[in-house]
């Protein structure tokens, strides 16, 4: 779903901005105030102190570095992502291109079982891991949808937080992996523009929220306006949060869904690795602007649909395109309502 493009980054407005840094472990009041403003103001925000055992995410990154350290041969057998299961290069059904392997899971129990076997020599060791890091990334992300639904002060404070505890739940997680790679003509310059190739290219999560942590190299940016890239510097012990679409749509566009991509940085010796949690509600989830959030000032700016509705429109377009825009509410929608 990324537009393939040889050299993208060139001629691009890279710029080092101060991004949102929340201690989970600050007074509540607080905490939910912050989330709120970082969630209008970027769409973006990382958390410490969050609470996540430091061994549940070790034991997920022994088995993930272990899985993406087997030959092209042995990985394959785990794929092709169609779209779960082992990818490369190849991002979703549309001609899209990154340089990024991954494994991409529903966050069903059973089906991280079943699928770790094509995985793993040691299918139930890597499948507890996987499903050990989702129940803790669930957990985080209700917590913060929660804080999110105080922070709005709308009645029912888990109006979020409640589609991603429904056992119908469409969440899922992706592990990516970004190999080093050496460009022999960029060897000795120091530019980044020429020293990276994109990962995973320019996009916008669908979801409502996304959980996304990586080692200790970079290459995660944002674009908080068209042109402009902000570095999201590494932390192995944080987490990034983004606002997906859906959260956008909900919030009728007080809170925005952040354009973000990442980039490969072949100037760095040791590979990136990230893990992204997706908390996505039930297919027949309606998603509709609260009530709270609709003013005769700031009208429904999207019409009613459900996340199967959206998640069957993504899959028809590029990574690159705006979707939301797609659910744009009319006149007539706005009279009706």
């Amino acid at each position: 779903m990324v537009a393939a493009s040889p050299n993208p980054i060139h001629n691009e407005k890279i710029e080092a901005i101060e991004l949102p840094i929340i201690d989970l472990s600050a007074e509540r009041s607080q905490v939910r105030n912050l989330i709120v403003k970082a969630c209008e103001d970027y769409g973006f925000f990382k958390v410490i102190n969050h609470g996540v055992p430091q061994d549940i995410v070790a034991k997920l990154e022994e088995q993930s570095l272990s899985f993406f350290a087997k030959t092209m041969a042995e990985k394959q057998i785990a794929g092709p992502a169609i779209p779960l299961g082992y990818g490369c290069k190849t991002i979703g059904f549309n001609g899209d291109m990154g340089e990024v392997e991954y494994l991409l899971f529903n966050t069903n129990p059973i089906s991280i079982a079943q699928r770790s076997k094509t995985i793993s020599n040691e299918p139930t060791k890597f499948s507890s891991a996987v499903s050990g890091y989702i129940e803790a990334m669930k957990d985080l992300a209700c917590e913060i949808l929660d804080l999110i639904g105080e922070g709005l002060r709308v009645p029912d404070t888990s109006v979020f937080s409640r589609m991603i505890r429904d056992v119908e739940n469409d969440s899922f997680f992706r592990l990516n992996h970004y190999p080093h790679h050496v460009n022999k003509d960029c060897t000795n310059n120091i530019n980044s523009s020429c020293s990276s190739k994109v990962g995973f290219g320019a996009h916008n999560d669908p979801q409502i929220l996304t959980l996304l942590r990586s080692n200790d190299v970079g290459g995660l940016q944002i674009s908080p306006q068209d042109g402009l890239w902000v570095p999201a510097p590494a932390d192995p012990t944080a987490f990034w949060v983004n606002v997906g679409d859906l959260l956008q749509a909900m919030t009728n566009g007080r809170f925005v869904s952040v354009r973000h991509r990442a980039l490969n940085n072949s100037s760095n010796s040791k590979s990136r690795m990230s893990m992204a949690y997706f908390a996505t509600p039930p297919l027949n989830a309606c998603i509709n602007a609260l009530p709270e959030m609709v003013t005769p000032e700031k009208p429904r700016l999207y019409k009613p649909f459900t996340w199967g509705e959206y998640k069957n429109t993504l899959y028809s377009l590029r990574l690159g395109d705006t979707r939301l825009n797609l659910f744009r509410a009319s006149t007539n929608d706005e009279l009706a309502s």
